[in-house]
């Protein structure tokens, strides 16, 4: 990653998004999974996970513990609720405080039933060992054993964090939301932030406390950052559209659950004339009220890589999407069936990974659309510029690439100054130094 994707994004993304909301269509998720959690302090001995450096001789660093506490950010979420601002959101949600609310505990914390809490469980851990890898009842005393492989331990409840699908659907349930915890705009209009995720950045941000070397390999499975990035938009997509069924028409009152739009189209300044056409948009009026097609629009230049007609199939379903907030709900629904199929298309042809020559055609792609205009929309743009710097990194242009990639970086660094015309012309300065994307 870029210096400014460990500074800004960091402090922005990383932050914001990696504290909040849980479920999933796969495997039982920790939160759910009915096994007791025993607690991060039955993990944090210096002899298990709590070494202050690493160890040589054992396949595991030995310091998870401490790279946790000391670097990473889910160590810190329940203490977020703590602070002025949260404490301000559980107000104005009518809550006590948000510390002892299961809405906000469900994601700031390790929340399972106080029957499954171990002797040295401690909800103020916040996001801890067990919130990922499930509650270790059934596996604590055994994983250490000679004999012990993951496949044993993951049959005695660990989570199979290093199964793409699984933790994807893991993360994504804090990320995005599910049909049962979802950051509703009554949440984000109390003061909750914006959701943000990309699994292949997330990924990288994440403090490892874990080694990608030969015997990591050998147990688990390892997969490269685009393998990691398509995996994560294909289960967002499909997230996306489960939200959009499940959520978007409110039957209690005249507005729909409107966290599933796009907050930008509302929220930037009256005299700010962002609007403009773009392919994405088609047939979509001046001043209508755009979903958050991100998820969708980010598959596009992988299909356009690998299946055409998956890219034409894709393009149509978001278009209608997108036309179908002022047509009803029978053209919502026809939409979100189309862009189904369109995604199970595209996964049936990412069942193989990107070769080299179909990541330089999704890289062309990506930059062509966004020298062009098309992500015209912070969010867009926002996972535009994770998605090229996977890429870039993958196609061995990462370091060619650094000037002009800050200069894209910096234009998504702030979105209330958002410039939609500064992205472009950031994407398009990257195609002129790299000769990629014309056409």
């Amino acid at each position: 990653m870029s210096t400014m994707m460990h500074t800004r994004w960091i402090r922005g993304l990383a932050l914001i998004g990696g504290l909040l909301l849980a479920g999933g269509a796969g495997a039982v998720l920790p939160q759910d999974d009915g096994k007791v959690h025993e607690g991060v302090a039955s993990c944090a001995s210096s002899v298990c996970h709590g070494a202050t450096v690493e160890r040589g001789g054992a396949n595991v660093l030995q310091n998870e513990y401490v790279t946790w506490t000391r670097y990473d950010k889910h160590a810190g979420a329940y203490n977020v609720l703590l602070n002025e601002d949260s404490q301000r959101i559980a107000k104005n949600l009518g809550l006590p405080n948000a510390h002892e609310a299961d809405l906000c505990l469900d994601c700031h914390a390790d929340n399972v039933p106080v029957a499954q809490r171990g002797v040295e469980f401690d909800i103020t851990d916040g996001v801890g060992c067990e919130a990922c890898h499930g509650g270790s009842e059934d596996w604590i005393a055994r994983h250490t054993a000679p004999e012990a492989t993951h496949a044993d331990n993951i049959a005695h409840g660990l989570y199979a964090t290093d199964d793409l699908a699984a933790r994807t659907d893991l993360c994504l349930s804090c990320h995005l939301g599910t049909e049962d915890k979802f950051a509703t705009h009554r949440i984000m209009g109390a003061g909750h932030p914006r959701l943000a995720f990309e699994l292949s950045t997330f990924t990288e941000l994440e403090p490892p406390h874990w080694a990608r070397d030969a015997d990591y390999a050998e147990r688990k499975r390892l997969e490269t950052p685009v393998v990691t990035w398509t995996t994560g938009l294909l289960a967002s997509a499909r997230h996306t559209l489960s939200l959009l069924e499940g959520r978007l028409v409110h039957e209690a009152g005249l507005f729909p659950e409107i966290a599933l739009f796009d907050c930008h189209a509302c929220h930037h300044p009256m005299s700010d004339k962002r609007w403009a056409p773009t392919r994405l948009t088609q047939g979509l009026d001046p001043g209508a009220i755009r979903l958050n097609d991100a998820q969708f629009a980010l598959l596009l230049p992988v299909a356009e890589a690998v299946d055409g007609a998956a890219a034409a199939e894709l393009l149509a379903g978001l278009q209608a999407l997108n036309a179908s907030v002022a047509t009803g709900f029978d053209a919502f629904k026809a939409a979100t069936d189309q862009l189904g199929k369109a995604v199970d298309r595209l996964d049936a042809a990412l069942k193989a990974p990107l070769s080299a020559e179909a990541q330089e055609v999704a890289l062309a792609a990506l930059i062509r659309a966004g020298a062009r205009g098309d992500y015209r929309d912070y969010v867009l743009a926002e996972q535009a510029a994770m998605a090229l710097d996977v890429l870039l990194l993958s196609t061995a242009r990462w370091d060619a690439s650094r000037p002009a990639m800050d200069r894209v970086f910096a234009s998504v660094d702030d979105e209330d100054r958002f410039d939609a015309g500064a992205f472009a012309q950031a994407v398009a300065a990257l195609s002129a130094g790299l000769q990629v994307g014309a056409r």
